[in-house]
């Protein structure tokens, strides 16, 4: 079977590149996220490719490292000791999940569906750890860093929803004047919250509100949140899937700044992963909710969803907005 792959057209001359030159691409400015099925991936002429077959031919594709973020490694998969080097040098983070991006088996309490290979290096710099650290050890200035990201959240929601035609230009149209309401007081109720649960509470609140306008801006019709389930409609299986793609940006965002992903500020109590759900939560909402109910009703496949979404995180600059957001909060709260 031929490997299927979702990337943007994007590409850099591999044979000019210096392994000295392979961070020479800030992450936030990288163009390149993939999914591979039924290939394997390995080192051939110095080059990280991938190979598939073709009755008896073996065709091999370049992987552009240096401008690539994430490799999501599908069914029939495999990578080298080679490739897997090369990878880290490069900084690009891998992991190994189901068919389509998500998990083949649901059985995993700890919602760690996809496994992340994060790649080392003993000279990343340490001054944002240090004061995520600091911060997360404070309680109270943990559920104000939590409470500056739900803020920000409405905020990127207003502004892409409402100022930019991304979404407008395919179909997705609403009554402005009901979403400020809704953001308006959800932002109240933020405001309000004086606990962690409380803060939890508006944010799946919100998201319900959000749903219902998404519904009413294709008529979608009837829509009940539902995860990984069998026989899920169209817009709940896009969620899903399109979630996956928001955490592994929310990986790499924490990855660059050397923040371990267990020093959670919401989501942490039970998941070791906790911190990439807390800043996947920043663009969620915003870009793979509204692109999920518009695939839905375009009776899109998977990869075109995927490319979609890819495409629309690129454009917002999701990545960016991430980084910047950790970084900020840090030097608000965090002590060198």
């Amino acid at each position: 079977m031929i490997a299927k792959k979702t990337q943007l057209n994007y590409t850099v001359n591999m044979n000019s590149t210096s392994p000295s030159e392979l961070k020479s691409i800030l992450h936030s400015k990288r163009a390149n996220l993939f999914y591979l099925e039924h290939c394997r991936v390995l080192v051939k002429d110095g080059r990280v490719e991938y190979v598939t077959t073709l009755g008896k031919k073996s065709l091999y594709w370049n992987i552009p490292i240096a401008n690539t973020t994430n490799i999501l490694l599908g069914s029939g998969t495999s990578v080298t000791q080679a490739a897997m080097r090369e990878l880290a040098k490069a900084g690009v983070l891998v992991g190994f999940c189901g068919g389509g991006g998500t998990p083949l088996f649901n059985s995993n309490e700890a919602y760690c569906d996809i496994n992340w290979f994060l790649p080392q290096s003993e000279y990343r710099p340490t001054e944002y750890m240090q004061r995520w650290i600091s911060l997360w050890s404070d309680e109270k200035k943990r559920f104000l860093v939590g409470k500056e990201f739900q803020r920000l959240r409405l905020e990127r929601v207003k502004s892409l929803w409402s100022k930019t035609k991304l979404f407008a230009d395919n179909g997705f149209t609403f009554d402005p004047i009901e979403l400020d309401d809704r953001l308006n007081n959800s932002l109240k109720n933020i405001e309000n919250c004086s606990t962690q649960v409380e803060l939890l509470t508006e944010e799946a609140r919100l998201t319900k509100h959000l749903y219902r306008i998404a519904v009413d801006a294709v008529a979608y019709g009837n829509f009940v949140r539902a995860k990984r389930g069998t026989g899920m409609d169209p817009a709940n299986s896009f969620l899903d899937h399109g979630n996956y793609l928001a955490y592994g940006l929310g990986a790499t965002a924490t990855w660059v700044l050397g923040i371990p992903h267990g020093l959670a500020v919401l989501h942490g109590k039970t998941r070791r992963g906790g911190l990439v759900f807390d800043v996947a939560d920043l663009v969620k909402d915003s870009t793979i909710l509204p692109q999920a109910f518009l695939s839905a009703m375009q009776g899109d496949s998977r990869r075109e969803f995927r490319q979609s979404c890819i495409e629309n995180l690129l454009q917002t600059k999701a990545l960016d907005f991430m980084i910047d957001t950790i970084k900020s909060v840090s030097m608000k709260y965090g002590i060198a």
